[in-house]
């Protein structure tokens, strides 16, 4: 376990960190939450030693290992294989079995495995050193948004790994339910200090808010008591037969403390400008394909319909054409075969990552929001900037001196000034906190127009998708239903979504003129129908229990081969023993997929028939 004890961080007059102290124990997974600009990055730079406190110390154990993603790209070795290996602990660098089980849950292909790390893109740069420091087992694992260079099925990887994580680990992500399934204690850092609660990030802010809550009645109290006794000790002061009344308030006074009244929070709150449209359809993509020069087809005969209102997620691994599919729809990429035809009363309003190219260096963030619309005032333009963190003075930046993740959030702002009635979204959490993703997530919520959003994050695929396009080995495909029901449905198999993918029917509805003995005839009925229902999911779930069991029986049976091996140095053994090894885990890691699959249709299926079940009463 390490400890802080009374940090204190400022940059010029700016205070981040005020005597704070903390301890991340033993086995805990800790997520640390505030908003951006708050400490959250630098906090953890200091536990690397790469920023030093003001005062106070972090006090690490001799011999702890931590293990934190070097941003910067330094690759020694010709392979990406043999590169992860770098990151195996001293004496297990020929377990190459170990890397390639982490490389493959990553995204990575066997081809992948041979090739160059500098031909990689950016993203999968990240993750082989993300790779590199999951294989290392540090004793402390730090992770600053690990998500933002993973595709869903890669993030629910790493979910999985980091559930299982024996060690410590301190976690930062915008990404809410992928911290809120992962970790076992929250760390927020609010008004400079620092609270850690067990439990998820909803009793966290829960916390807080009734904390305040209770801070500001408090306050109030004691001011109305202040008051109080300065009016009696004013008006008897003279009286000396009240003399030692008098003195008693002025000691009760004394010792009253004096509450500074909390400086108010900004809440982010924002919403997007909505153009009319009065029609009936938005869009209509007829047999589309697009293909990059010398790359194979990405996507052939692609068609569907967007309606008005409607909201369309677009889903699948980094790499088969999510992006590209926004693209061609925004104009910005020409089809090589089919057509987009666009209702002549749309208004698209367009955000992807490689639209900062569009700022002008030379104009303040406010300035380019201002811009952004003829009609957007001073007032409403500060607004914005506020609300996409440019707050006070920063909203006087120049463009040309923010950093990457600082221009696609003015280009988000701009997107906010702009009266649409059709959204085209990439990845728009990526630079976002926690607070803004919410922030975000209420707008689109009552945005009045369509949306297709390509993301990662499931809070806003739960909350918002009613289709998917779904990009497969075979290209998208169409699922015409929420994400909930897609996972039910099959999820995330790579040949797709599960054929048909029908959710449980909805409850039926119990006439009113039906007798109590044709009540009690339904009511049997349905217990039958849902006993019949759930055996067979319920047997599979053992099934696939048992064969994890089974699994990693063998699999610490093989571990212990692998170590017999090396000791022997018998090369041949150590390869054979490195697929098996592979092999098994990999399996593993399918087989709890598929449970997690399980686990959810079945509480859909016992939700479904006890509410139809009680819907015809007890007897």
């Amino acid at each position: 376990m390490i400890r802080a004890e009374n940090l204190t961080k400022s940059f010029g007059a700016h205070v981040l960190l005020d005597a704070v102290s903390f301890t991340v124990g033993s086995r805990e997974r800790v997520g640390l939450v505030g908003r951006n600009g708050h400490g959250k990055t630098t906090l953890l730079r200091m536990i690397i030693g790469e920023e030093h406190a003001d005062s106070g110390a972090v006090v690490i154990p001799k011999g702890y290992r931590l293990g934190y993603v070097e941003q910067q790209i330094a690759f020694a070795r010709p392979t990406v294989l043999e590169e992860g290996a770098r990151g195996l602990p001293p004496g297990e660098r020929d377990q190459f079995w170990k890397i390639e089980r982490i490389l493959a849950g990553l995204g990575f292909s066997e081809e992948d495995l041979r090739r160059d790390p500098y031909t990689l893109s950016g993203g999968y740069q990240v993750r082989l050193n993300l790779a590199k420091v999951l294989v290392s087992e540090p004793d402390l694992l730090l992770l600053d948004e690990p998500t933002n260079y993973l595709d869903i099925t890669s993030i629910r990887w790493v979910s999985r790994f980091l559930r299982r994580w024996p060690r410590e680990l301190l976690l930062i992500t915008h990404d809410r339910s992928f911290m809120d399934s992962v970790v076992t204690h929250v760390m927020g850092i609010h008004r400079r200090k620092i609270r850690k609660v067990p439990g998820t990030t909803e009793k966290y802010y829960a916390l807080i808010a009734q904390e305040e809550e209770v801070y500001e009645k408090t306050r109030l109290n004691d001011e109305r008591r202040r008051r109080e006794i300065e009016l009696f000790i004013s008006r008897f002061r003279a009286k000396a037969r009240l003399a030692n009344l008098v003195q008693s308030r002025i000691k009760t006074l004394s010792k009253l403390e004096k509450r500074e009244k909390l400086e108010a929070a900004r809440t982010l709150e924002f919403t997007f400008r909505s153009a009319p449209f009065r029609g009936r359809q938005m869009l209509q993509v007829e047999n589309l394909g697009f293909a990059y020069p010398g790359k194979a087809p990405l996507m052939r005969d692609f068609s569907f319909t967007l309606r008005a209102g409607e909201r369309v997620a677009v889903i699948g691994r980094n790499g088969r054409g999510k992006t590209t599919l926004l693209k061609l729809l925004a104009g910005t990429l020409t089809p090589d075969s089919g057509r987009i035809r666009y209702n002549p009363a749309v208004v698209k309003g367009v955000y992807e990552q490689t639209n900062i190219s569009s700022l002008v260096d030379s104009r303040t963030v406010e300035e380019e929001i201002l811009y952004a619309h003829p009609d957007i005032g001073r007032q409403p333009a500060r607004n914005i900037c506020g609300a996409m963190l440019f707050s006070g003075d920063d909203a006087l930046k120049k463009v040309g001196v923010l950093s990457g993740g600082e221009k696609s959030r003015v280009m988000l702002g701009k997107l906010l000034a702009t009266p649409v009635n059709l959204l085209l979204l990439d990845e728009p959490t990526n630079h976002l906190d926690m607070e803004s993703c919410d922030a975000l997530l209420a707008a689109l919520d009552n945005f009045d127009g369509a949306l297709i959003m390509v993301t990662h994050n499931e809070m806003f695929l739960h909350a918002l998708a009613q289709r998917l396009v779904v990009f497969t080995q075979r290209g998208p495909q169409l699922f015409d239903g929420s994400y909930q029901r897609f996972l039910d449905g099959g999820g995330w198999d790579e040949d797709g979504p599960a054929a048909g993918g029908e959710a449980v029917p909805a409850a039926e509805e119990v006439p009113a003129a039906m007798g109590r003995k044709e009540m009690r005839r339904q009511r049997s009925r349905l217990i039958e129908e849902r006993a019949r229902e759930l055996g067979p999911i319920k047997r599979r779930i053992r099934s696939d229990e048992e064969k994890i069991e089974a699994l990693e029986a063998a699999l610490a049976e093989l571990g212990e081969a692998m170590r017999q091996a090396s000791l022997e140095q018998d090369g041949d053994r150590i390869a054979a023993l490195s697929r098996d090894i592979h092999a098994r885990n990999r399996k593993v890691d399918e087989l709890y997929e598929h449970l997690e699959g399980l686990y959810r249709l079945q509480e859909r299926t016992e939700a479904d028939f006890n509410r139809r079940i009680a819907a015809l009463g007890n007897d």
